[in-house]
């Protein structure tokens, strides 16, 4: 299930945070526009040093997440959907 209903003509833009510690994905959205995205980067990586988040790699990407964190579970190789 999508979080938001669209057509792919109409995706929004998406903040992508991955991190190697702890080992997850977060998304950070729906923005209007690429730019709004990127002005929102610096606060939420801020937030994520914050928790001790190491790794920290960013992309703005147009997309349509189906969750907003998706866990990397190391130990068995496996996703864990949060």
């Amino acid at each position: 299930m999508n979080l938001f209903s669209s057509n792919q003509s109409e995706l929004f833009w998406w903040l992508e945070i991955n991190t190697t510690v702890p080992c997850c994905t977060y998304y950070f959205g729906p923005f209007n526009s690429k730019k709004e995205a990127q002005l929102s980067r610096t606060g939420h990586v801020e937030d994520l040093c914050q928790e001790e988040a190491r790794g920290i790699v960013t992309v703005v990407k147009q997309c349509q997440p189906d969750l907003l964190r998706v866990f990397q579970d190391r130990s068995r190789s496996r996703k864990k959907h949060i």
